[in-house]
């Protein structure tokens, strides 16, 4: 925290100074516990199938909702920031998880946790997009690097976590453990921030366009539920690919009304700016390989291997660490070095990690696989923050906002979209490579044998996509400017 400190006394937007590294201590506390809900309920997924008696695809909306939930409330906080105070925003999203942790400790059904977990999403989709822009806005150019790398501790470091942290819970506790030992962090921040947080962004009057609202909710919602529902479903269902397109040209047309208007739900104009647009390309590209691959790891370990959640979690937990240690690190090399050479290296890096998945069989050791998933993380923490910052930088201070809100709105629809296209590839190579039922009446060992090998076919395309990923996002490297430190 030290390294983002500075001998100036900011004020805030009131003209009041305030204490930056107070702010910033609360800022990650409040949102590390928000983002590690994201992902902690997947290992609870087979207790909360027996505690309720329900399905795996039904479970799976406590995920699914989630994210949807996020995808919508994101592009709204764009208004939030410009409209309201950034210290009460900030507190009022944390009111609003907390009431949502609350609902999903006292359930009583399956539904109700769904409700919680629903409200959960929105203070989450309220608390990414401040976070970033208040540690964003309140250091200058030549500090930001260092400072959106303590920024990435939380983003990186708190979901990747989740689900190791949920195995160990679930060892000792019932599942309502999950939710009450997030609660008494949440009422921490409340109370801290309550002294810490100051209004830093400026804010204004600006009108609201109810229909973008309405636009917005409906075409991002509408995409976002396609790309999640394909692991359940497949591309050719109506209920995916209906969806997917009403979600395009929804938000075809909310994009098209936002270059229109004059006070525009999301300010597209971010998108003049040449460095931040390639930054947002290339972040949301190793998004895509990054979120979806942490999906597929643990499937294979879980299916294949046979390991419990807890394990599979474990095997992910020494990348987590790798990235929450090395963002704060590459943070202070961007500040000196600028990202273009940064982000080539770690690109190169993910990319031939990534391509070490795909000869995997089932004997594979995980040792070498949990190696190989820290080395990931190392490349993915050299391009993450530093790309990030480099487009923030590439802004106006009155346009950071909007940016970031645009940033994680990309992010968001990204994610998705590479956990979908992974799924689904693993899914159907699965399929296309499973014997018939005639051998499996024949000779049920050989019809085992084979059905295994499938699997394991399936993944292996799978993490062939992910590398293409990988691939798309070192290219795009090459197009990003030289020495862009020397230009602060």
């Amino acid at each position: 925290m030290d390294s983002i400190s500075t001998d100036d006394q900011p004020v805030d937007q009131n003209g009041k100074p305030y204490n930056r590294l107070a702010l910033v201590f609360t800022l990650l506390i409040g949102t590390f516990s928000t983002f590690l809900t994201s992902t902690m309920l997947t290992t609870a997924f087979p207790t909360l199938m027996k505690s309720f008696n329900i399905s795996a695809t039904t479970v799976q909306w406590l995920t699914t909702g989630f994210m949807l939930m996020m995808g919508i409330v994101i592009p709204i906080t764009g208004f939030f920031l410009q409209r309201f105070d950034s210290r009460k925003l900030y507190l009022s999203a944390i009111v609003i998880f907390f009431i949502g942790t609350v609902i999903c400790y006292f359930a009583q059904t399956f539904w109700i946790i769904l409700v919680g977990r629903l409200v959960e999403a929105a203070g989450v989709g309220i608390t990414s997009p401040v976070y970033q822009t208040i540690m964003t806005s309140i250091f200058p150019p030549s500090k930001r690097g260092a400072a959106m790398g303590t920024a990435g501790i939380v983003t990186g470091l708190a979901p990747a976590i989740g689900p190791t942290f949920a195995g160990w819970i679930l060892i000792h506790y019932s599942w309502r453990m999950l939710f009450l030992s997030i609660m008494p962090i949440s009422l921490i921040v409340m109370v801290m921030g309550y002294f810490t947080l100051r209004k830093v962004l400026p804010t204004r009057k600006a009108p609201v366009d109810w229909f973008s609202v309405l636009m917005s909710m409906v075409g991002f919602g509408s995409m976002l539920f396609a790309f999640s529902s394909v692991g359940q479903y497949s591309w050719g269902d109506p209920l995916v690919y209906v969806t997917l397109i009403i979600g395009v040209i929804v938000v075809l047309m909310f994009i098209w009304r936002s270059l229109k208007i004059k006070n525009p739900l999301l300010q597209f104009k971010v998108f003049e700016h040449s460095d931040f647009t390639l930054s947002a390309i290339l972040v949301s590209v190793s998004f895509m390989s990054m979120n979806g691959f942490t999906l597929v790891l643990p499937l294979y370990l879980q299916t294949i291997r046979g390991e419990s959640p807890l394990a599979s979690g474990l095997t992910l937990l020494p990348g987590a660490i790798a990235i929450g240690i090395m963002n704060p690190i590459t943070g202070r090399i961007f500040d000196r070095l600028g990202a273009r050479n940064m982000s080539m290296a770690g690109m190169l890096i993910l990319t031939i990690a990534t391509a070490s998945f795909i000869p995997i069989t089932a004997q594979t050791p995980v040792l070498y696989l949990a190696s190989l998933y820290t080395v990931r993380m190392f490349g993915i923490s050299m391009v993450m923050m530093p790309v990030t910052t480099t487009g923030m930088n590439a802004l106006p201070l009155n346009l950071i906002g909007d940016g970031t809100v645009v940033n994680n709105t990309a992010r968001q629809v990204f994610a998705s979209m590479g956990t979908a296209v992974l799924v689904s590839v693993m899914a159907n190579v699965t399929l296309n490579n499973t014997p018939s039922k005639a051998v499996a009446n024949a000779t049920p060992i050989l019809f085992k044998k084979l059905a295994l090998n499938a699997n394991v076919i399936g993944f292996r395309y799978a993490f062939m996509i992910a590398t293409g990923f990988a691939v798309i996002g070192f290219i795009l490297t090459f197009f990003l400017k030289k020495d862009t430190r020397e230009a602060y």
